[in-house]
């Protein structure tokens, strides 16, 4: 939150929370590319840049639209995109190859209060993370030097995230190691600037 508020002191578009998530899942999957493939029926296809799907509600029920090589563009770059693309979902106006392509989907319900779901696979993609909504949540700080445990309680943000996999594709191991992955960079936002 305190790296958000930064780069939004600095920009035009707003900088949401969905942003880093987005771009955390992307650099993960580049980390664990396994989960940036599709199954072909007879293959596996892993691809070099991650092109995110994102859930948005429309009146015409739910789009997932695809924002492009997501893995190499920078916050204020997506903000915009994501932006832009939604409010097109919203009136029906996207063009077709803004609606395929997606290797890896995210789907957000934390704006709507949702503190966790699981959320179903878009085939061919082996995997969509569910996010949940931010709750201040009160623990312990093993980083706080005392003997005390009121001393180590602290309150933070802690957001819920579910990961489901194609198991042809991505099996248990694969999506745990991809959720560490994404849980550094969640949790350190400014190695998304690296």
């Amino acid at each position: 939150m305190k790296l958000r508020s930064k780069l939004n002191a600095n920009t035009e578009v707003k900088i949401s929370v969905n942003e880093f998530v987005m771009k955390a899942a992307a650099m993960a999957a580049l980390k664990v590319p396994e989960t940036n493939s599709s199954w072909q029926n007879e293959f596996v296809r892993q691809f070099q840049n991650v092109s995110m799907a994102f859930a948005v509600s429309t009146d015409h029920g739910l789009m997932a639209p695809v924002l492009h090589n997501i893995n190499l563009k920078g916050f204020e770059q997506i903000a915009k995109e994501v932006k832009d693309i939604a409010k097109r979902a919203r009136e029906n106006k996207l063009k077709p190859d803004e609606l395929t392509g997606g290797t890896f989907t995210v789907s957000n319900l934390g704006m709507f209060g949702v503190n966790n779901f699981n959320a179903i696979i878009n085939p061919p993609q082996a995997c969509i993370l569910a996010v949940g909504t931010s709750t201040p949540t009160v623990v312990v700080d093993e980083s706080v030097q005392s003997d005390k445990l009121e001393d180590k309680l602290v309150v933070h943000n802690l957001m819920s995230v579910t990961l489901s996999s194609d198991h042809r594709v991505v099996d248990g191991a694969l999506a745990a190691k991809w959720t560490q992955e994404f849980r550094k960079l969640i949790e350190n936002p400014e190695l998304l600037l690296l």
